[in-house]
């Protein structure tokens, strides 16, 4: 059997509050009694809970995780470059997801008010700002990874999105390009403006102003991309370039255009928006705007692991750059013949 505080208290002759206050260096127990409660310690061979000697110390050394789904195509990347400096630090990591909605967020706030973990770093679930900024004014330190353009009031790790998609209509201009259909995420993120309003003003400045009909809102998925490019066919719609604004609706966006016939990227260019790993494999592989998301994790846990240390946690958020990879699905538009 393994052996407890209360065999140690035993043998000792003390109470297990007093084996607990000579493990954890609390309270005020004399000398030769913490001695003796030691050398019992050594001839038992009694070895504490770390959990438990942490929970007794005031903290867990646990960084709490909550995303709102694994199976979103960026997601390991965050997670592990979050992993990568938790591990390294010494911490451990407590990762939940919102699969099943309302009680995924009932056992995670349980979690919560059971202190399971010293603080949280966050990839919002849809609708959870609100609860996750009252966490934060209520003393649980908090890092928003991906904060989607809303700029909360607390501390985030997030991407130049306007950046970005300022990035993806200069290359489309410079090519030659002057009418993109945008297929959008959803209006109600930040990150979709910011995206979409980088974009406009390109070409806006370059005098080709996006046709407000060529701009079909999506949701980010790959059905959605797919969607957008088959209702503006439908509609006899012209352009000669599609902005996605992520990867999966651009792989759809792509297939809908080699099954009406139009060739990638000599009839229309294609630009997604994140650089996932499916990103440099389709046919041709995506040109793309990168989101660095691994160095987002690793950011957001190296913020987390300075305020253990002493550093203040505040709401200015860390911006990294978006960048632009340049790959098959752009190329100069030909010109036209003369016949």
């Amino acid at each position: 059997m393994p052996i407890t505080i209360a065999d140690v208290a035993a043998r000792a002759g003390v109470s297990k509050t007093t084996v607990s206050r000579v493990l954890n260096g609390k309270g005020e127990v004399d000398e030769a009694t913490a001695a003796r409660v030691r050398t019992v310690i050594d001839e038992l061979g009694y070895v504490p809970s770390a959990r438990a000697v942490n929970l007794a110390r005031g903290h867990t050394r646990v960084i709490g995780m909550l995303v709102p789904s694994l199976t979103w195509p960026w997601m390991g990347d965050i997670v592990q470059g979050a992993v990568d400096v938790v591990e390294s630090e010494g911490y451990g990591l407590l990762l939940f997801t919102c699969n099943r909605g309302a009680e995924s967020m009932r056992q995670f706030s349980a979690q919560v008010s059971g202190k399971a973990f010293d603080g949280l770093l966050a990839i919002e679930p849809e609708g959870t700002l609100d609860y996750l900024a009252d966490l934060y004014a209520g003393g649980l330190p908090v890092v928003l990874i991906d904060d989607r353009g809303d700029k909360p009031l607390m501390p985030s790790v997030a991407t130049t999105n306007r950046a970005g998609g300022s990035l993806a209509a200069r290359h489309l201009v410079e090519i030659g390009r002057r009418r993109p259909l945008v297929i959008t995420g959803s209006e109600k993120f930040g990150c979709t403006q910011d995206r979409l309003g980088g974009f406009a003003d390109v070409f806006a400045a370059a005098g080709a102003p996006i046709d407000p009909r060529l701009v079909i809102e999506g949701d980010f998925t790959y059905e959605c991309g797919a969607v957008a490019v088959q209702r503006a066919l439908d509609e006899g719609l012209e352009f000669d370039a599609v902005f996605a604004h992520n990867d999966l609706s651009a792989a759809g966006a792509l297939q809908a255009l080699r099954l009406a016939g139009r060739s990638v990227p000599q009839d229309v260019a294609l630009v997604g928006f994140d650089d996932i790993l499916q990103s440099a494999h389709t046919e041709p592989p995506m040109t793309t705007v990168r989101q660095p998301m691994r160095q987002m994790g690793e950011m957001a846990a190296r913020r987390l692991i300075a305020h253990f240390d002493g550093t203040p946690l505040t709401a200015e958020p860390n911006i990294l750059s978006t960048t632009l990879v340049v790959r098959g699905s752009t190329v100069p538009a030909q010109p036209e013949r003369n016949t």
